[in-house]
């Protein structure tokens, strides 16, 4: 990755972990996160967004506002805004959003359960497990539709 330039928030606070930097543990934070290194353990960032650079490898349970995923993942992740898996994204876990994507070409195993914002009454939609992503997924407003698992 030449000169790339990471998105900034709109407070700008944004923490970055290197590819050559492996943590153990628990990881909490009030900015947002650009891993592009190695997490084994916990990530908690409520009300912040999570970034897993290409060359990040995580086995963890994420909580996020939102989790944007290029590289490898095993673990959940729990999101109160959006998940999105890239094109070269590989993760192996169960989703709880509002919204997704899925890019073409992104590998993922697991459960999705599109939620709705603190609706009254309103039940998690289960999207069935998919082994891999190759002609994508429907995005959140299709997901929607679907009926609850019994």
């Amino acid at each position: 990755m030449e000169n790339q330039t990471l998105p900034k928030t709109a407070g700008g606070e944004q923490a970055h972990i290197g590819k050559s930097v492996v943590i153990k543990g628990e990881v909490s934070g009030s900015e947002d996160l650009y891993l592009d290194g190695q997490i084994e353990g916990a990530i908690d960032l409520k009300g912040n967004r999570l970034t897993i650079g290409p060359n990040g490898r995580v086995k963890a349970n994420i909580n996020a506002r939102s989790a944007v995923i290029h590289g490898r993942l095993e673990g959940n992740i729990n999101a109160t805004d959006r998940v999105d898996l890239k094109q070269s994204a590989t993760m192996t876990g169960d989703i709880v959003t509002q919204r997704i994507s899925i890019d073409e070409g992104a590998f993922f195993k697991g459960g999705v359960d599109i939620s709705q914002a603190a609706s009254a009454g309103a039940k998690p939609v289960a999207v069935g497990q998919a082994a891999s992503t190759t002609g994508g997924m429907p995005h959140a407003a299709s997901a929607a539709a679907l009926e609850p698992r019994k």
